[in-house]
């Protein structure tokens, strides 16, 4: 008799064993595949469980830094008296609707000599969009971006006044602080030259939940088999994270131009340490006085708010799940919480609304001195604002 209970103890114990592994057998074989490997999840396996963080993050300038070109988006920016571009008497270039899609064809005494599709947009459309097409496994930016600022076409950063661009290359780093992977295959063509070709379709557009939480897989099958567990298991929480660490995870992208990539960025995960990814390099870039544009840590970092406080990070003033770029009144609030006794002088207080924009005074908006846009029928480059992160107090400043 107890050799036939011991027997059915042990089936009974093989059987819950079996049912727990199928379980999570079943979990695991349920999530999608991820072209990141098989520790990632897949930004829509997360949405299962964080459909309120998707609808706000959706609209989120990092879900939003790239995405394909969808022709009926961009038909909203599309309009017929502003779609051509005069370099000068004979070059032009005009956006145009043809049956494939949308291009940017370019004009040389009225016959054309370039016409390129738009593929890919690269940008929120806050500031501005710029756009690129693919050419087999490369990719290459169009010569003209749309400005916020004008609402209008104008050349895209960097490329000339004197004439229409077409094969300025995008490579894997750029899409490095502009998505969350891109497949590559690198091959040396000499001593020193290499040659990068991507997969347009092992591309992960914007940056998604895993670039910044680390691999999910993990945390999706144990959340997914238990419901009602509530505390998060197999991800990284920012709140455990050291300050370095939390600068560390947004410093990827913005740390700014005087850092040369050791290694790809598309393998960091919170908690690793930067400096293995970057090196600096002061002397190529001017490093001593950095940019507005993607310089935000090193900027903040600078501020005496930041060296003064001994838990200052990013993420006190930004939640990256919220859409409320733009929104003073908030980011002024946030302000307020650490700063409730600073006083004004009476000229300060004279011009009002203290509560509802210490932005515009203390982080103004200033030019880049890397990137200017030209503007059509203009001798001179226009400037491209963007909001510093240096925390100060600016004299010339006038609200």
């Amino acid at each position: 008799m107890k050799g036939i209970k011991r027997i059915l103890v042990t089936l009974a114990a093989i059987a819950i064993v079996i049912i727990i592994l199928s379980r999570c057998m079943n979990a695991a074989d349920a999530l999608p595949k991820d072209i990141r490997g098989e520790a990632y999840a897949g930004a829509a396996t997360c949405v299962k469980c964080h459909q309120e963080i998707k609808q706000s993050f959706a609209h989120n300038a990092h879900g939003l830094t790239s995405k394909p070109v969808y022709d009926q988006e961009l038909l909203k920016i599309f309009a017929p008296d502003s779609n051509v571009f005069n370099f000068d008497a004979h070059q032009k270039v005009v956006i145009e609707k043809r049956a494939g899609g949308i291009f940017q064809v370019a004009y040389v005494d009225g016959k054309e000599v370039r016409a390129e599709k738009f593929d890919m947009v690269f940008g929120s459309g806050e500031k501005a969009y710029t756009y690129a097409y693919w050419k087999g496994k490369k990719l290459y930016e169009l010569p003209l971006s749309y400005f916020s600022a004008i609402r209008n076409w104008a050349i895209s950063p960097g490329f000339t006044n004197q004439t229409f661009y077409y094969d300025r290359p995008i490579g894997s780093r750029c899409l490095e602080c502009h998505a969350s992977y891109v497949d590559k295959k690198v091959t040396q063509t000499s001593g020193i030259t290499t040659d990068e070709e991507m997969e347009r379709g092992a591309l992960l557009y914007g940056i998604d939940c895993e670039r910044c939480h680390g691999p999910g897989r993990q945390h999706a099958v144990f959340h997914l088999e238990n419901p009602k567990e509530k505390t998060a298991k197999f991800i990284t929480i920012y709140k455990t994270l050291s300050r370095k660490q939390k600068m560390d995870a947004c410093g990827v992208c913005h740390s700014g131009n005087t850092l040369v990539a050791q290694k790809s960025v598309f393998g960091f995960t919170p908690g690793d340490n930067l400096d293995d990814y970057y090196a600096q390099d002061f002397v190529g870039f001017g490093g001593g006085n950095p940019d507005v544009h993607g310089n935000q840590t090193n900027m903040l970092m600078g501020s005496n708010c930041y060296r003064k406080s001994e838990n200052m990070t990013c993420q006190s003033c930004h939640n990256t799940h919220e859409n409320i770029k733009g929104n003073l009144k908030i980011y002024s609030e946030r302000c307020i919480s650490c700063h409730q006794s600073i006083k004004h002088s009476e000229v300060t207080l004279a011009k009002g609304s203290l509560s509802t924009n210490c932005i515009d005074c203390h982080m103004p908006k200033e030019p880049s001195k890397l990137i200017t846009f030209q503007q059509a029928g203009k001798d001179h480059s226009s400037p491209y604002l963007l909001r510093s992160h240096h925390i100060a107090i600016y004299p010339d400043i006038k609200k």
